[in-house]
């Protein structure tokens, strides 16, 4: 199944942070695939669900951990 996703979810990818624009689920014991388009380049890529992490927001109590 592949889901649009409306409005696009930020993310924190391997190669930066991006917009994740479509998500795929391939079913049981499979991770959810994140389709990115990367900020800085635009490059679209596709990242496994443990490979990606939400972008911090202050308003939604999502603020990276103090080292």
């Amino acid at each position: 199944m592949i889901l649009r996703l409306l409005p696009s979810i930020p993310l924190d990818t391997p190669k930066g942070p991006a917009l994740a624009h479509f998500l795929i689920d391939n079913g049981e014991e499979q991770d959810l695939q994140w389709v990115c388009a990367i900020d800085a380049t635009g490059e679209c890529w596709t990242w496994r669900n443990p490979e990606i992490r939400f972008q911090k927001n202050i308003t939604m109590g999502r603020i990276p951990p103090k080292p």
